[in-house]
């Protein structure tokens, strides 16, 4: 582990949690055909339906006070089932490490406007990372490191693994894969939603840490974490898939000794019965990727990379939202997937096949890949953040995914700064912010197309002397 440079970066991180750890509730969640965004206004969720930007309360106060209470649930987090006629609310939440990210779950069904709760028969404020299953009959989540299902039509609840304890953890992950890599939410249901892929941590060789406490009450209170220090194994990992019906449980069989190396990715395959797997020695500077069969756990390696420093990690999205994961980026109906790399010394995308067939460099030049806002495979076309020019700034270009295009500026030339988007699932439209040293941070909706403002006066243009102050020095 890099763990003069994770000491350095110590502060900016308190500093970089405190502005992101509620951005679900302040953020925009776009909808599945990308022609509306919700928002928590007041603790309600409102739909803006575009171009007019016209809103609708579609879940009140009123619809999240449960039977008896008198006060509605607070939202702390919030998802929809796929044909969207659900919402699974997190509240009540507590911290793990840095994020609240264990609480209580409700369901509140949009058609018969019943609030229920999930996991009642498990402890208050300890279930994790809920999720509906794709054909939306069943939610999946974490309590006590166990990994249960619950049925939404009964309520029934299943244990998916039972042996879960402080040392041994289902479903989620210890303190060092949480720093290292960003790993919290530890497992993914299956397609077609009859099975659930998990890690499984054993830190019952790893030494422990002691922390002293001396804020929860007038006398300070040891801690222990478990933490590796150098010369020291971490943790063991191993992936299993877990088949809902019976339980049964079939392990991966990855090479690698368990102890010596990191499984900081794992998803299925779309439309298959696969999994696609990244694992890193512990060093961090050699990266493979497996494919493994649920049935058998037979696993064959597609692809490695090694540096001579270390691999670089790239994360899609805000990795201080409690649903963020390492997810893979995936291609051509799930053919290849995008993948970031720095091995030609500047950080591009490369598409790799899942078949065999040689890598393809997508993004080219003497610049820096920054993060990915979009992929229209319709059009050809990937859209994401760079700074060719000025290590400061920061805009959205975007490249043909066939990797023969060149590089094409999205951003308005005459707005020199710091962009950021996020864009609709269906391409037509995105939230544009932008700011530098004497412009104000500010938003407009824009159609990705053109980049014109979807109303003309309130577009960052039109407003740009109002948003401008003077040097003070």
């Amino acid at each position: 582990m890099r763990t003069s440079l994770k000491i350095m970066a110590a502060l900016f991180v308190i500093l970089l949690i405190s502005v992101h750890v509620n951005a679900q509730g302040r953020g925009i969640k776009w909808s599945n055909d990308g022609n509306s965004y919700y928002r928590v206004e007041k603790n309600e969720i409102v739909q803006y339906t575009l171009p007019v930007n016209e809103a609708n309360i579609i879940v009140s106060k009123q619809q999240l006070t449960p039977e008896g209470s008198d006060s509605p649930l607070k939202i702390s987090f919030y998802t929809f089932s796929q044909d969207q006629q659900m919402v699974l609310l997190f509240t009540n939440t507590k911290k793990v490490w840095r994020l609240n990210s264990r609480g209580d779950y409700w369901i509140l069904d949009l058609k018969s406007n019943k609030l229920k709760q999930l996991g009642e028969s498990l402890p208050t404020s300890s279930l994790m990372f809920a999720k509906f299953s794709p054909d939306g009959k069943s939610v999946a989540y974490v309590s006590g490191n166990n990994i249960y299902t619950e049925e939404i039509s009964t309520s029934k609840i299943n244990a998916v693994t039972t042996d879960g304890s402080t040392t041994l953890i289902n479903g989620t992950f210890d303190w060092v894969y949480e720093e290292e890599f960003t790993c919290r939410d530890g497992f993914r249901w299956s397609p077609d939603s009859k099975s659930i892929a998990f890690w499984q941590i054993d830190a019952s060789t790893t030494k422990k840490f002691y922390l002293i406490n001396n804020t929860d009450s007038i006398y300070s209170q040891l801690v222990p974490i478990e933490y590796p220090k150098v010369g020291e194994k971490p943790s063991t990992c191993r992936l299993g898939v877990a088949t809902i019906s019976d339980n049964k449980i079939t392990w991966m069989n990855i090479p690698g000794e368990p102890d010596q190396h990191y499984i900081v990715r794992m998803e299925f395959i779309p439309a298959s019965n696969n999994l696609l797997i990244q694992q890193l020695n512990r060093k961090q500077n050699h990266s493979k990727l497996f494919i493994s069969e649920i049935e058998n756990g037979n696993s064959r390696l597609i692809q490695e990379e090694t540096d001579e420093a270390w691999v670089d990690i790239y994360q899609s999205g805000n990795p201080y939202t409690i649903d963020f994961t390492n997810n893979f980026i995936w291609l051509n109906e799930s053919n290849s997937i995008l993948w970031a790399s720095e091995k030609d010394g500047w950080r591009h995308l490369y598409q790799v096949s899942l078949e065999g067939k040689p890598e393809k460099l997508i993004t080219k030049g003497e610049y820096d890949f920054i993060d990915l806002k979009f992929t229209d495979q319709k059009a050809g076309f990937v859209y994401f953040m760079a700074s060719p020019e000025n290590a400061t700034q920061k805009y959205l270009y975007r490249t043909k995914l066939n990797g023969k295009g060149s590089l094409e500026l999205i951003s308005p030339s005459v707005l020199k700064g710091n962009h950021d988007y996020s864009i609709s699932f269906n391409g037509n439209y995105a939230s544009h912010t932008f700011s530098n040293n004497f412009t104000k941070p500010s938003r407009e909706f824009i159609t990705l197309s053109d980049h014109k403002p979807l109303v003309e006066k309130d577009g960052i243009i039109s407003r740009l002397d109002t948003l401008q102050e003077s040097p003070t020095t």
